[in-house]
């Protein structure tokens, strides 16, 4: 997750560097479920409204939490599926918060209503996550559900009118990137607190749509309208947050939005930015799915790390005879191609390997949703210097 919010503000009132702070353990989404009443487009645990044979007991759920807080898990992402169809959700939720987890439930909304927004509520979530996909006929479309955007709407506004820190989740595609500026406008409407954008991955169902993955002069233009919007709200002194996923080039591209709008407080940025490092999928992101197998995280469902019923995961998280895990744990990451000699490599660390090794069969191979010119990277400097 590249901070936005965090970055920008760093350009407005800089903070010295200090020592590079390390988390204790890894943030783990935890799909709980994989049952889901909706069948999105882009969904990479291709759920399906059915049950699915497997899945963790509410005991093994606790005793794997309890590995996890030994383990100094600060963060639980509680997803799915849709996680609301668990019944025993809320009973997790009680129990990790007891725990001293941060919790983030992570939902398409369309279940959140008046008959169970007082038990959301009673949990103290210290977020809530709603996914969105454009204005109403667009996101129906994605969501294949007609009345899904004003579903996940009216829970928006419940969840605000309980206190209850609320975002919407937008994945940038080709067929949706047009109503970004709608729905920024949106999230300012209905007061959410964070706007959440994710570059579309290739995993699941997101794999198979990837020809409509955003062309790389539009993922600039979009990236150009949440810096420039972030900078809008920080400098009216409004708080709301902006952050982006699943492309560490974004900060790459921030670094170069800086040069041009900060000059002066350009290289302040990039030494923050190195001590941020860029992608953490298998260090500081974690995923345990359904059935209790581990990945490196959410988009590597076809590679599995090992079972927490066979083994804890503070075990199999901490084990490099995985040559994944030894890959995406070696510091810097041997990566060819573009990424390998990218100038801004300490940065953006490689950025997302899933997409390196579905479009290329390689996860070391450079990462084809890199949208940075040639000169941005210093490669064009480089042949003809």
């Amino acid at each position: 997750m590249f901070r936005i919010t965090r970055y920008i503000e760093e350009l407005l009132n800089p903070t010295p560097l200090g020592p590079v702070r390390q988390p204790p353990g890894p943030v783990v989404i935890w799909n709980l479920i994989r049952r889901c009443n909706l069948t999105c487009k882009h969904c990479y645990s291709i759920s399906a409204d059915t049950d699915f044979k497997g899945e963790l007991s509410t005991e093994e759920v606790n005793t794997v939490m309890d590995d996890l807080k030994q383990f100094r898990v600060p963060v639980l992402i509680l997803s799915g599926g849709e996680p609301l169809l668990r019944p025993d959700i809320f009973d997790i939720s009680k129990r990790a918060k007891a725990k001293g987890f941060y919790v983030g439930l992570s939902t398409n909304g369309t279940l959140i209503d008046e008959s169970n927004i007082n038990s959301i509520a009673d949990v103290g979530y210290d977020y809530v996550g709603i996914s969105i996909d454009g204005i109403e006929n667009t996101h129906d479309t994605f969501r294949q559900k007609k009345g899904a955007f004003d579903a996940s709407m009216h829970a928006v506004r419940l969840c605000r009118e309980n206190d209850i820190k609320i975002g919407l989740r937008f994945t940038l595609t080709q067929d949706n990137v047009e109503e970004l500026p709608q729905l920024l406008a949106l999230a300012e409407k209905e007061g959410v607190d964070k706007f959440y954008l994710s570059h579309l991955n290739y995993a699941g169902r997101g794999n198979r749509h990837r020809r409509n993955d955003v062309y790389h002069n539009v993922t600039r233009q979009a990236m150009d309208l949440l810096f420039d919007t972030c900078l809008d709200y920080l400098r009216k002194c409004i708080k709301k947050e902006f952050v982006t996923g699943n492309n560490d080039a974004d900060g790459v591209y921030l670094y170069h939005w800086a040069k041009r709008n900060f000059p002066d407080q350009a290289e302040h940025l990039r030494q923050k930015l190195i001590q941020w490092g860029g992608n953490s999928s298998g260090v500081n992101i974690a995923n345990i799915d359904n059935l209790g197998n581990v990945h490196p995280d959410t988009f590597w469902w076809h590679y599995n790390l090992g079972n927490v019923r066979e083994r804890p995961f503070s075990e199999i998280w901490q084990d490099t005879s995985d040559p994944i895990m030894a890959g995406l744990k070696a510091k810097p990451r041997n990566i060819g191609g573009r990424c390998g000699e990218c100038v801004h490599f300490n940065i953006c660390g490689g950025n997302t390997r899933i997409r390196a090794l579905q479009i290329h069969d390689n996860p070391w191979a450079e990462d084809p949703g890199c949208y940075l010119k040639d000169e941005e990277i210093g490669l064009l400097l480089e042949k003809t210097g």
